[in-house]
């Protein structure tokens, strides 16, 4: 790699490590950056998704404390971000490379779609969060059955899932956005860790550890930052630059 490329991919570690704690999506900014450097879809996404680890772990630290009271939610949630990202990895690493390089373009659409609809995704969580409602078993199970889902869609193409599963939670639980947001960067940490690991056991001869040591590293910082001063920052500006980065990985795919 060239000392423009290097600065490059550290400098989109820390925005994405930064977005991941704030609303989620951070991806959507080093994997298009990896790609645009000419890195191939599957080995940016594996890459990608070990170096964000660290991202994750900081951001998740950095929002402990919302992360309280929620256990008993969590015992389910958990085990479904497992499972699903456990699937989600299998078929990046079983489908053949070129049903991902077909797939993606439309996943990458998707979340950028999503991403410009946050706001009102926000807004829906938080009128739904204002009803007090107890979680019920169809309740729990709906919100267990969505969490796999989003795990399965994350240990394929990470973008968005925290995107994801806000909607998920927003739509199915009584809870401020922060509470669920701490849950978010957790959830989203376990899917990283099962996709990082499966992609070391079975390809690692395929992963770009010097990409991914630099998205770890800008990450790491980006992940505290983003949790320390994420909501003094404006949600347009860092949905612009995610569509604008986004924009310019999907045009380097199709291109």
């Amino acid at each position: 790699m060239t000392p423009l490329e290097v600065i490059a991919i550290l400098v989109a570690g820390v925005g994405a490590g930064a977005i991941n704690a704030i609303v989620g999506s951070g991806t959507l900014i080093t994997f298009p950056t990896l790609v645009a450097f000419g890195f191939p879809p599957v080995t940016a996404t594996m890459s990608n998704a070990i170096g964000l680890v660290a991202g994750g772990v900081s951001g998740t630290w950095g929002y402990r404390r919302e992360l309280a009271g929620q256990g008993r939610r969590l015992r389910w949630q958990i085990p479904a971000s497992l499972c699903g990202a456990v699937l989600g990895s299998w078929l990046l690493l079983h489908l053949p490379e070129t049903v991902f390089e077909l797939v993606v373009p439309v996943l990458l659409i998707l979340a950028l779609i999503l991403v410009m609809l946050q706001p009102k995704i926000q807004a829906w969580a938080k009128q739904r969060g204002s009803h007090e409602a107890g979680l019920s078993p169809a309740r729990l199970t709906s919100l267990t059955v969505g969490t796999f889902a989003v795990g399965v869609y994350g240990g394929y193409f990470t973008a968005a899932q925290g995107i994801l599963l806000m909607g998920v939670m927003g739509a199915i639980l009584p809870e401020s956005l922060q509470r669920m947001n701490g849950a978010k960067n957790l959830l989203s940490l376990i899917v990283n860790v099962v996709a990082a690991t499966a992609y070391t056991l079975v390809a690692f001869d395929r992963i770009s550890w010097a990409a991914a040591g630099l998205i770890a590293v800008g990450s790491l910082l980006g992940g505290v930052l983003g949790a320390r001063y994420g909501r003094r920052l404006s949600p347009t500006a860092l949905r612009g630059t995610i569509v604008v980065v986004g924009l310019v990985g999907l045009f380097r795919l199709l291109a």
